[in-house]
């Protein structure tokens, strides 16, 4: 389907010097920032949000949800050239790229479905529940789980859904009380999933097995924990606030605060470099929180990157040394845009 969107003004491959200067000097990325903004494609005609967005580095594509535009936006991954518009969602939020059967999974308010990640062909649709949205995968079993229900959708609870996406079966759940229930991660070596239940303002954590809640703790620093990130290796839990921006960590164990820093408003991610040993936080009030982890009870706060206003949603491509942010317009009328930064190995 041909995109609604202008042709993008690319800061790429051979063009890259022009892009890094355009990012240091319009957004201030000053020498003593961790990342650099070396690229942007703007989505001109685009006035929502977008979501998630998602890697297929064997094909070389990346996948962001426009929520608000009911569509898919695929880019080339390298270029950052924006390929095509796929419409017909409603409200897709959530993307998981499976490298084994090059397959993409699309999360959305309703009819949420699997498509052929290389001709976007719908393979299969998923029986899962109104409002699914966000979502972690547990690849070395290969299981995913999924909020669904809440306040988008007109419903006092939310549950929390195991499913299998190479068939789309449901595999168990576990109903919440409230209304808003917002990001999990998923232990790939242990049996636990951790999930905001950001209406409560505690972070829960749910047996694999039996989809019971076996702790759930008060997040007390500050209200509306949404993201959330992972280090399974130091078994550090990564919980960001919106009221006011937190970032704080938990031992994973015990449910005790390790550190807690101020963070970036509106943040919609939170994401854990393993590589770096890094947490990045998308704000949306035009930066990007970088914290590094040195040790498991060590921790500390580097400059913020600043980036476009509301570029609340992101995902790392460690292969190519870059973070993907997703600029959207939303209530701050910024342009839409994707935008790249350079992600150097940590010193």
């Amino acid at each position: 389907m041909r995109s609604p969107f202008t042709r993008p003004t690319l800061f790429a491959a051979c063009a890259f010097g022009a892009g890094v200067m355009f990012a240091t000097a319009v957004l201030g990325a000053g020498p003593e920032a961790p990342l650099r903004l070396i690229g942007e494609t703007p989505l001109a005609g685009y006035t929502g949000d977008f979501d998630h967005l998602a890697v297929d580095a064997p094909d070389g594509r990346l996948f962001v949800a426009a929520e608000d535009h009911g569509s898919l936006e695929v880019f080339d991954l390298a270029s950052g050239v924006h390929l095509q518009t796929l419409a017909g969602f409603r409200a897709p939020h959530s993307l998981i790229y499976l490298p084994d059967t090059h397959e993409l999974v699309v999360i959305a308010d309703a009819a949420s479905r699997v498509l052929d990640a290389r001709t976007l062909i719908e393979k299969r649709p998923l029986a899962l529940s109104a409002g699914a949205d966000s979502m972690a995968y547990d690849r070395p079993h290969r299981r995913a789980w999924v909020v669904t229900g809440g306040k988008d959708v007109d419903m006092a609870t939310t549950a929390l859904v195991e499913f299998d996406p190479y068939n789309g079966g449901v595999l168990g759940h576990t109903d919440f009380p409230t209304n808003h229930t917002e990001a999990l991660v998923v232990e790939r070596s242990g049996r636990r999933v951790f999930v905001n239940e950001t209406a409560a303002n505690t972070l829960d954590v749910i047996d694999k097995r039996s989809h019971r809640v076996t702790a759930r703790w008060k997040i007390r620093q500050a209200q509306q924990n949404a993201p959330l990130a992972y280090d399974e290796a130091t078994h550090r839990l990564f919980v960001v606030t919106r009221a006011p921006g937190k970032l704080i960590v938990l031992n994973a164990d015990t449910g005790g605060t390790v550190a807690a820093f101020d963070a970036p408003a509106g943040a919609d991610q939170a994401i854990w470099d393993a590589a770096n040993r890094r947490i990045y936080v998308c704000g949306g009030d035009g930066n990007l929180g970088v914290y590094d982890e040195d040790d498991a009870n060590h921790f500390r706060r580097l400059a913020d990157v600043k980036t476009p206003p509301a570029s609340k949603t992101g995902v790392l491509a460690p292969a190519l040394h870059r973070l993907y942010l997703a600029t959207s317009p939303g209530q701050r009328g910024t342009p839409a845009a994707l935008v790249w930064l350079d992600v150097p190995p940590r010193p």
